[in-house]
């Protein structure tokens, strides 16, 4: 009887088998990548703490510059997208640089059966002087299937899941630190129940804050000074704005959304935010059509505070999975629209119909 023979492993650039399977935190992409003198062939960052997710994917792309990939293919992939597109990126030789990064977004984190035998096949052969980014903005263990796998064969996953409680007021207090802001350990935790655990929430209190406190010198904020602060700063923001979409409140998400663009706001920066919490409404409905409760799926879900599970119970009486993956696919296109690539439509019409779809279900089924 013969043996089977063992297969044989796949080689890295410096033509030597490349090593276990990778996984990094967000917070250890900055430093994997200023030890190495080229980049893995493929990095896989995804998750709902979308300012980790955006973070970190930035990192992967500063680095890719540096180190002379001057090229960078863009592919949103949305519903029925067409892979030979990427496989066309794949083979493809620039006539400006000679290494490309090729930035894949998924907006729901699956590729479908196609897709994962794509990414599967370009892990497999690598092509020479090009990076593949893979980003999602919505991830669960059910998405970890052979096509990850396969991207930590040869490269890294990062996966950006929320943050418990405690390692929220270590990232807070560190933000903190780091832009030059003085909090008392009280004021971190005020600061941390104030944006009940959204990141990026934290972050644009404590840029605000640090705005505020430019002439205060060195002095040390407690939790009075902070809630004073940031009240008197107070205005419409992106999270009231989603909260106002799941609640179906058309009326004031149109307001909302009115007030940012008077006040500045562009489109693209309240996509993230925004497809997150339809990324969480499309796993929920998910845990109900498979027959857990509402409560049950709630309690699964990590990183909803109690006090918002009545906003997401009340959303998923308006629709099943199709109906919240159709409106993320919906948002993927008001991000082109906002950044630019679809030049003929208004981002912010297309945000106020996506929004009017979201609020309800009546006028989604219009629009289709």
């Amino acid at each position: 009887m013969s043996e089977t023979p063992s297969p044989i492993p796949l080689a890295g650039r410096d033509g030597l088998p490349y090593s276990v399977p990778m996984q990094l935190k967000p917070d250890q992409i900055e430093r994997h990548l200023a030890n190495l003198d080229d980049l893995k062939p493929v990095y896989l960052i995804a998750g709902d703490e979308h300012l980790l997710v955006v973070e970190a994917s930035d990192a992967v792309r500063r680095r890719a510059r540096e180190v002379g990939y001057g090229e960078r293919d863009v592919l949103d992939v949305e519903r029925g997208y067409d892979w030979n597109e990427f496989a066309r990126s794949c083979a493809s030789l620039s006539l400006f640089a000679s290494r490309k990064l090729i930035d894949l977004r998924l907006p729901n984190g699956r590729p479908e059966k196609d897709g994962s035998a794509a990414i599967i096949d370009f892990c497999a052969r690598p092509p020479p002087d090009t990076v593949l980014l893979i980003t999602a903005m919505t991830w669960s263990r059910a998405h970890e299937t052979k096509w990850v796998e396969a991207v930590q064969d040869v490269g890294v996953f990062c996966p950006a899941w929320p943050l418990k409680l405690p390692e929220t007021v270590q990232w807070v207090a560190a933000r903190a630190e780091r832009a030059g802001l003085k909090l008392a350990s009280d004021a971190v935790d005020a600061l941390v129940a104030r944006v009940e655990g959204n990141l990026l929430a934290a972050t644009q209190e404590i840029d605000k804050l640090v705005l505020l406190t430019s002439n205060s010198g060195s002095q040390v904020l407690g939790a009075a000074e902070l809630e004073s602060l940031v009240e008197d700063s107070a205005r419409f923001d992106v999270f009231k704005l989603a909260d106002a979409m799941l609640q179906g409140d058309l009326a004031r998400a149109l307001r909302i959304a009115a007030a940012l663009r008077a006040e500045g706001d562009q489109v693209p920066g309240l996509v993230p935010w925004l497809s997150g919490q339809l990324g969480m409404m499309v796993r929920l409905a998910s845990a109900v059509e498979a027959g857990a409760s509402a409560d049950q799926a709630l309690r699964a879900e990590r990183g909803i505070w109690q006090a918002r599970h009545p906003i997401y119970k009340g959303a998923l009486k308006r629709g099943r999975v199709a109906f919240w993956e159709a409106r993320l696919a919906d948002l993927a296109r008001v991000e082109k629209t906002g950044k630019g690539r679809l030049p003929w439509l208004d981002p912010w019409v297309e945000l106020e119909r996506t929004l009017a779809a979201i609020a309800d279900p009546k006028i989604a089924r219009a629009m289709t």
